[in-house]
């Protein structure tokens, strides 16, 4: 069974990096650029899209378990109770 990688993990093959950090940079600015001139309605579609993507590839059903375990745990605290 594999785990949840909770730690910085961005790399690009074959490119060196003089921070620990740029990678990890260089991955939000182009998630950024992605969003960029969008609606908000466009930058949803796009999230749920590369959600499922990203998904498809990691394949592992207890990995993604846990991963949404983990984003749903602060939030679900914050919603309001119906």
């Amino acid at each position: 069974m594999s785990q949840l990688n909770l730690q910085p993990h961005f790399f690009e093959p074959g490119k060196r990096y003089f921070r620990d950090f740029t990678p990890g940079d260089d991955f939000y600015q182009a998630l950024i650029d992605t969003h960029r001139g969008l609606s908000d309605a466009q930058s949803e579609l796009v999230n749920a899209k590369l959600i499922l993507l990203l998904a498809n590839h990691i394949g592992d059903l207890s990995v993604l378990r846990e991963a949404m375990r983990l984003a749903r745990a602060d939030v679900a605290e914050e919603l309001p109770q119906t």
